[in-house]
């Protein structure tokens, strides 16, 4: 596992870099992305690549890393993804493998015939979760539902206007279906997240960490601003 401390703009902006190297050596990659506030940057500076004909995502093959049960549909992360990746890029929205309660047994398959994920680009959450896979859940796991912690409830409160108001439950991709991507980046942003990214480097791997898991894969970069990095 690579670590990368910066400042914010330099975390966005390396990797912003990768995406877009990846993406020229393989434009068909089968790619995940995680939605939400530490994405947005991001996918605006991949936008900007796009619109200068620098980068193109549109042979890339993109499956939705979680997505909230029972949400306003101006609240899900689909939403999201579509008015600021999508709008922003040329990802074409029927190469997008999109995350509901029908479709979780199909998810994996779905992966499998791509050949596997090529990229996966993750946040951190404060309780060190990937996806929304909570604390404790098993390395095996595929797709599927996971009930949420109140502290991710309470993360999420931004989006909702109040934690109580976040869904109990998210469908998720699993830590085995995310630590087997070939190429794996996390960002990690913010004082609130400087615990979850000591635990992610230095927990056991068979911890109640989630995020612990990601030091098995060969290619993973965790890209930190200098809040987060603080603990290490």
């Amino acid at each position: 596992m690579k670590t990368v401390v910066s400042d914010r703009a330099s975390v966005y902006d390396r990797a912003a870099e990768a995406v877009c190297a990846l993406l020229k050596a393989k434009p068909d990659a089968a790619v995940t992305m995680a939605a939400g506030r530490t994405m947005l940057p991001l996918w605006e500076r991949l936008g900007e690549l796009v619109r200068r004909g620098e980068l193109s995502f549109s042979e890339v093959r993109f499956f939705q890393t979680a997505e909230f049960l029972n949400a306003p549909e101006e609240k899900t992360f689909r939403h999201m993804t579509e008015e600021k990746l999508l709008a922003v890029t040329d990802l074409k929205p029927e190469h997008c493998f999109w995350l509901s309660e029908e479709n979780l047994k199909d998810c994996d398959e779905a992966i499998a015939k791509a050949g596997g994920l090529d990229l996966a680009v993750l946040g951190l959450g404060n309780n060190a979760h990937i996806g929304l896979n909570e604390p404790a859940t098993q390395y095996d796991t595929r797709c599927r539902i996971q009930k949420l912690t109140p502290k991710t409830r309470e993360q999420y409160g931004w989006l909702f206007g109040l934690a109580e108001a976040v869904p109990e439950k998210a469908c998720t991709l699993g830590i085995h279906t995310l630590v087997e991507a070939k190429k794996i980046l996390v960002l990690a942003l913010g004082e609130e997240k400087a615990q979850a990214t000591f635990d992610m480097l230095y927990a056991r791997d068979d911890s109640i960490i989630p995020a612990a898991f990601l030091q098995l894969p060969f290619d993973v970069t965790v890209f930190a601003d200098t809040e987060a990095g603080k603990k290490l």
